[in-house]
């Protein structure tokens, strides 16, 4: 099912109305979700993530704009008719219930041409059930079950109606990481089986990265950039949305352009063909280091810490706008821990610049 957002808008007004001022939760969004696509919806709290998706699934209504499933306009439409299936972020499972109790109910409330026979709603949920692979579990209460094994029953009683569109709110935020882990590649496993197009909130751009064909990145009620995942790491549109993608986070300095250098404290470091004159900020992902007794970006070693294949490097600079700089090498590299300071080449492709006032990205030409 493709989803079609134009201009989607939620205001929510001010609790005092003399003195407060209205939230604009979600501000002119517009996108279109093809069909058969994973789209993660990311962002820090208060972006407006979570309030798009209940404005697909019916639970809230839009102040503006519209929402077409396909090419039907189900913007008034109520939640129960759009075909959705929603898993919340605390799973919501009745206690007193068992689990196939739990994954039936939705179709026990089915009315009308849409009722199913007895027998067809057991087929259909043991259907589901295996699916997400807790087809043994039925019998048991949400309480007999873990964390993981609630989030499959939440996402099996979603699956049951066989929905047009599914929708997590945070779906793994509740989980130990090991956990969040399998959690995450049983949902790209289940989305892939079935097909159906999935929206998925969350505010860990690792999860969001790892699973989505598409990311949609917000802040504020608006939308920073949409694209693939890896697209949007490597070509990020603005310092926000660098910032906000990588493990670990870009480094960000304070540098300037002179003559085609690029110039960070008094070094000059990188050539940046075609960018005038002017102060920048300049991001360097942490793989975009390489050790050199020639480098030109030299920083004090703070440590040097081992990860198996790759070592973290961590040092300072006085033109960082973070406490610390991290660079992560390959082992093969040999560090010497007990030196002052360390030199890098940089990987120009790995070197970000943006304007200083606007945060905007400015490009250059990578030889």
């Amino acid at each position: 099912m493709k989803i079609v957002l134009q201009n989607l808008t939620k205001i929510f007004p001010a609790r005092d109305k003399k003195k407060g001022k209205e939230t604009i939760a979600v501000n002119d969004f517009t996108f279109t979700i093809p069909d058969g696509k994973l789209v993660g919806l990311l962002g820090p709290s208060g972006c407006g993530k979570s309030t798009t998706l209940y404005m697909i699934s019916g639970l809230q209504v839009p102040t503006g704009g519209k929402i077409f499933f396909g090419d039907d306009d189900v913007t008034k439409l109520t939640p129960e008719n759009r075909g959705v299936g929603l898993v919340f972020q605390n799973y919501a499972l009745y206690p007193h219930m068992t689990v196939k109790q739990n994954i039936l109910f939705p179709l026990q409330n089915l009315r009308g041409p849409d009722k199913l026979k007895k027998k067809e709603m057991i087929e259909r949920a043991y259907e589901a059930a295996r699916l997400v692979q807790i087809d043994e579990l039925m019998e048991r209460k949400p309480s007999e079950l873990s964390g993981g094994q609630q989030q499959r029953v939440a996402i099996a009683r979603a699956l049951v109606k066989m929905p047009k569109v599914l929708l997590l709110d945070e779906p793994l935020s509740n989980l130990d990481a090991r956990l969040r882990l399998q959690t995450r590649e049983e949902i790209k496993r289940i989305q892939k089986e079935t097909g159906i197009t999935t929206i998925f909130v969350t505010h860990d751009q690792e999860e969001a990265m790892s699973i989505s064909d598409i990311i949609v990145v917000m802040k504020l009620g608006v939308v920073q950039q949409i694209g693939a995942p890896q697209n949007v790491y490597d070509d990020p549109t603005n310092l926000f949305v660098a910032k906000f993608l990588g493990t670990p986070p870009i480094n960000v300095f304070n540098g300037r352009v002179e003559d085609g250098k690029l110039i960070i404290g008094d070094a000059a470091v990188l050539d940046v063909p075609g960018v005038d004159d002017r102060d920048v900020f300049v991001g360097i992902r942490p793989e975009g280091f390489i050790p050199s007794d020639e480098g030109a970006f030299e920083c004090k070693l703070s440590s040097v810490e081992v990860m198996g294949r790759d070592v973290s490097v961590v040092c300072t600079n006085d033109a960082s706008a973070n406490p610390f700089v991290r660079a992560i090498v390959d082992a093969d590299y040999k560090i010497d821990r007990e030196a002052e300071t360390v030199k890098f080449n940089l990987k120009p492709h790995k070197v970000l610049l943006f304007d200083s006032v606007t945060e905007e990205r400015i490009r250059f030409e990578v030889n």
